[in-house]
């Protein structure tokens, strides 16, 4: 049987309490989206994006959930939403899992950032920044071989239309083994790895990340944390059987279904063959009785050529005879 460590994908420390995940999206946001660790926000903010290093002076993190425009407007929750000096915003979304649709989710999620800043007679000009950083478990942008790409509206040459909108993925599965000596790097191991030893190793690179291992020893030692986190990850494995559940069902309700609609479509088949059979059948005899007829008036043919031939031959005898009776009279 496995033990909460094991089967909640934590980290073993000496007590034998699991260190709790950082990419757990739970967990991410207690320490990245506390206005108490901005420094551990900013550091890991300045290791992804190239924005001037005066806009992280001051950032404010702010309610996680996008506003809805209507009463049945989709409702999008983001893991940590934070307004820079300049009041751009930046929001960071930590989905470990790539569905189908989550290009279009994520492009719903930045185009909500920019229109929230909006309202009836405001200028243009009020729009801020809007960046949005995707970190994925799951490859998301499968081309290429780089753990981190950004997303601008750019040419095809490379002429850049606005910096207003700008979408960061982080793939942590293409993360390599070795440093690439990158701040980016040592933060996105923080976030992936499940080893102690590689966790105090990373808590040695700089003050921030040696003050955000830190936290997350202390949550992964807070009973009530971790109460939470494990209810939270218990829902989440109780809802993804359910849905495997439902999605099983309905897979065998359509392969019932399908195999049902196979025997009928096959018994129509059937049915069809077995007219054309017939058909044919039918159109057989018929050609042999055309045939059988065809033949017979051939014989009549026949017969009636030979008596044609022998009123030939009688025409040819009586005419040889007036010729005898008209030389002897």
């Amino acid at each position: 049987m496995l033990n909460c460590c094991e089967r909640l994908g934590g980290i073993c420390m000496d007590n034998k309490k699991p260190l709790l995940p950082v990419k757990s999206d739970f967990v991410f946001r207690l320490i990245f989206g506390d206005q108490r660790n901005v420094d551990i926000l900013g550091a890991f903010l300045r290791s992804v994006l190239d924005i001037p290093v005066e806009e992280y002076d001051r950032l404010t993190i702010i309610d996680p959930h996008i506003k809805k425009e209507y009463e049945d407007d989709k409702y999008g929750i983001l893991d940590v939403k934070v307004h820079t000096v300049s009041g751009g915003v930046i929001h960071v979304e930590i989905q470990l899992r790539v569905h189908p649709d989550m290009e279009a989710r994520t492009i719903y999620s930045q185009s909500k950032l920019v229109t929230e800043q909006m309202s009836s007679g405001r200028k243009w000009s009020i729009i801020k920044r809007a960046i949005t950083i995707v970190i994925t478990e799951d490859i998301f942008v499968p081309e290429g071989d780089r753990y981190h790409h950004q997303f601008r509206y750019r040419t095809d040459d490379g002429i850049e239309f606005s910096d207003l909108v700008e979408i960061n993925t982080l793939d942590l599965s293409k993360l390599p083994t070795d440093d690439d000596s990158t701040d980016l790097w040592y933060w996105m191991n923080f976030i992936k790895t499940d080893d102690e030893e590689v966790m105090e190793m990373l808590a040695e690179r700089s003050p921030q990340m040696r003050k955000a291992v830190g936290v997350l020893k202390e949550l992964s030692a807070d009973e009530i944390t971790r109460m939470l986190f494990e209810k939270r990850e218990i829902a989440r494995m109780d809802y993804e059987s359910m849905r495997d559940g439902a999605l099983r069902e309905a897979d065998e309700k359509w392969q019932s279904i399908v195999a049902e609609k196979d025997k009928e479509w096959q018994s129509v088949v059937a049915d069809k063959d077995a007219a054309i059979s017939d058909n044919k059948a039918t159109i057989a005899g018929k050609d042999t009785t055309i045939a059988d007829k065809d033949a017979t008036i051939a014989d009549k043919d026949a017969t009636i050529a030979d008596k044609d031939a022998t009123i030939a031959d009688k025409d040819a005898l009586i005419a040889e005879l007036r010729a005898r009776l008209a030389n002897n009279p």
